[in-house]
């Protein structure tokens, strides 16, 4: 499937001035955190049963691990395929920098009028590269959920030198996925990693005016967000408070690899089939779903949401790995989401 870039054109947002501003860093804050000491200790235990744990402290050279060599060791003890392919999974955690996600904030010299769900390119030393904005329109800052891209012309820049009080430049607002008018149709945002930060505007804005009750009936308001660790869920404190504060806003984070660390027990599939696990029985029951879907009809979702989705109801919004958002598409339609209510972005 070819993805547009966008799909829908709403009139705020075509006739917002195109400008650029000088703007001032006033925040730079991880969202991941160092996590080492968990996966050296998560390694011991998968070594545990084919071999003995101080191998792990054998294979260390300084701060870093020398794992070729620990891998052959550990596959020599007659490890499985699937416990190879766990260890490798913890190395490539140990090994990635830190930190790999910022939240950044930034103070424009002149208010820049913008539509939740817009982006605007930001330029630290000459070097542009295109964000999504991560707040409602009603603040005075702009905030950024960054990922870092190693080796990327921006992000290694940011991660590395931008600090608090920093000078950077701002153009934009750009795009033309935002929200719908106010119906009482319900809403359903599918995002993966650094994708969430449209539509964390999005819902801080829906909230905030009140466009989540209409005619005095709340919309339920879902936001499924998949990532690999806990610790790379941008902004999962706060959507977390507004799954505590509002009955009708469910937060549903889905992980694949944060049960190697933790004993998490929420979702572990991918996005688009936790989605497809919390739409109602009778639109799963006639839907002509791919047969990677069969196991998920049957299965009780993990999140402990007791409220289902009806695909006929909702306006729906995707945005992350091109790879998702094409699957997502394809399963939104196949339950009954009209395309008409769909709008989505896919990148990588």
């Amino acid at each position: 499937m070819d993805l547009p870039r966008h799909l829908s054109q709403h009139d705020r947002a075509a006739q917002l001035p195109l400008v650029t501003e000088d703007a001032q860093v006033t925040l730079v804050e991880p969202m991941d955190r160092n996590r080492n000491d968990e996966v050296l200790s998560a390694v011991r235990d998968q070594i545990a049963s084919v071999g003995d744990q101080s191998w792990v402290a054998a294979a260390r050279n300084g701060s870093t691990i020398r794992w070729p060599a620990l891998l052959d060791r550990v596959r020599d003890a007659g490890a499985s395929k699937q416990r190879l392919a766990r260890i490798e999974t913890l190395a490539e955690r140990f090994d990635r920098p830190y930190p790999s996600l910022l939240r950044l904030r930034v103070k424009p010299d002149v208010d820049l009028d913008f539509a939740p769900g817009q982006y605007v390119t930001l330029r630290l030393r000459d070097t542009p590269r295109a964000y999504s904005l991560a707040n409602s329109p009603s603040e005075d800052e702009l905030e950024f959920c960054i990922r870092l891209v190693p080796g990327g012309k921006l992000t290694s820049g940011l991660f590395e030198r931008v600090r608090a009080g920093e000078k950077v430049v701002v153009r934009g607002p750009n795009g033309d996925m935002v929200l719908d008018p106010p119906s009482n149709r319900d809403m359903v945002f599918l995002a993966t990693g650094t994708g969430v930060a449209p539509f964390k505007s999005m819902i801080d804005y829906t909230l905030e005016q009140g466009r989540d009750v209409v005619d005095g009936q709340p919309r339920d308001i879902w936001l499924f967000l998949g990532c690999g660790w806990e610790d790379d869920l941008p902004h999962r404190a706060h959507f977390r408070r507004l799954d505590a504060q509002y009955d009708h806003f469910h937060f549903v984070p889905t992980l694949t690899r944060e049960p190697l660390l933790t004993d998490w027990d929420g979702a572990t599939d991918y996005v688009q089939s936790v989605f497809v696990n919390h739409v109602e029985s009778d639109a799963l029951a006639s839907a002509d779903l791919p047969e990677r879907f069969d196991a998920v009809r049957e299965r009780r979702p993990q999140s402990g949401v007791d409220a289902r989705i009806d695909p006929t109801n909702v306006e729906l919004y995707a945005c992350g790995i091109s790879a998702m958002v094409s699957t997502l598409v394809r399963a939104a339609r196949s339950v009954g989401v009209p395309d008409s209510e769909m709008q989505y972005e896919g990148f990588g």
